[in-house]
């Protein structure tokens, strides 16, 4: 049987580049001489020698015509020296940028919310973490506090203000907002402090879709159940403002998060349910609990400075 020739070694693929191998290259070709470029690299000639030896190994070629006195580029020498500084440059970048993410200091961020965080704690939030961590890009989703969860679970979201208790052991939260339901009446609404919610029996009622929020819708017909009444749904909306606008033109009223009186919409009365009527509940920053990042947790910092600032405020 005759032997096969033994297979032609491959030469090296891109990921096999070695950085100091690269940083000799240049080096060399900058100095043109081996005595000097590898005082330059602070190493011995032989071993200046060998990893340009590895490094042609891997280009399947030499770099260098080997004089006396000087080293001059081959053809492939001349084409490695033009790209080589370049790709030094974006490796030193990019080790520093994940330096700095790892830091907090730079990265993205994917937040997502809802109405009550956007209205009262999350513009200031965002505003002081880009003020001390201005290289940091933010991207914010409105969401529902399941849709959130879920995004968190699978890694689309890097933090997400969501209704407590969040449910799910790989995740963990802070809480930052209490919520609480008040009634948004118009003019002729009906309503009256001595019954409560019971007092708008007979009116429409406007509320965001349980589309948009689950939790939100069911506790609006929980309540009114609870105060005798089956509501009479005049009409459906995807957001908050636009509830309250459907409100302040005398369509209907609502039930709406406490956080919906800082938005001041002319002609809409914001009141209290009573007591035994009002529910209440947590808003918190939730993130995932492994693996742990200094970017994710500078903002959970952040806010919940603001939120101590606002309730001490």
């Amino acid at each position: 049987m005759t032997a096969r020739a033994p297979r032609p070694a491959l030469s090296g693929s891109p990921g096999d580049l070695d950085t100091a191998e690269l940083r000799s290259f240049v080096v060399l070709a900058e100095e043109g001489h081996f005595g000097r470029a590898a005082e330059r690299l602070g190493i011995s000639q032989p071993a200046l020698t060998k990893r340009v030896q590895h490094l042609e190994a891997k280009v399947g070629g030499a770099l260098f015509e080997r004089g006396r006195r000087e080293s001059r580029l081959t053809d492939a020498g001349r084409v490695l020296a033009g790209r080589v500084p370049t790709l030094l440059r974006e490796a030193e970048l990019a080790v520093e940028e994940s330096r700095r993410a790892a830091r907090g200091e730079a990265g993205l961020l994917r937040i997502g919310f809802g109405v009550a965080s956007l209205v009262r704690l999350l513009p200031e939030a965002v505003q002081r973490f880009r003020q001390a961590r201005p290289a940091v890009g933010i991207h914010l989703r409105d969401m529902a506090t399941a849709a959130q969860v879920e995004a968190l679970r699978e890694g689309e979201l890097d933090l997400g203000f969501v209704r407590l208790p969040v449910g799910d052991s790989a995740l963990e939260a802070t809480p930052v907002l209490h919520e609480r339901l008040l009634a948004a009446v118009g003019p002729g609404s009906g309503w009256q402090d001595r019954t409560g919610l019971a007092s708008l029996t007979r009116s429409p009622f406007v509320v965001c879709a349980r589309s948009t929020s689950a939790s939100y819708f069911d506790a609006v017909m929980k309540l009114c159940r609870a105060a005798g009444f089956d509501p009479g749904i005049a009409c459906e909306t995807h957001d908050l403002y636009s509830l309250l606008q459907l409100v302040r033109a005398g369509i209907g009223v609502a039930l709406v998060p406490s956080a919906a009186a800082s938005m001041r919409a002319p002609g809409v009365r914001f009141r209290e349910l009573r007591a035994e009527e009002a529910p209440a509940w947590q808003i918190g920053i939730a993130r995932r609990r492994s693996p742990r990042s200094a970017l994710v947790e500078a903002f959970v910092d952040a806010a919940v400075q603001v939120s101590r600032e606002r309730r001490s405020g």
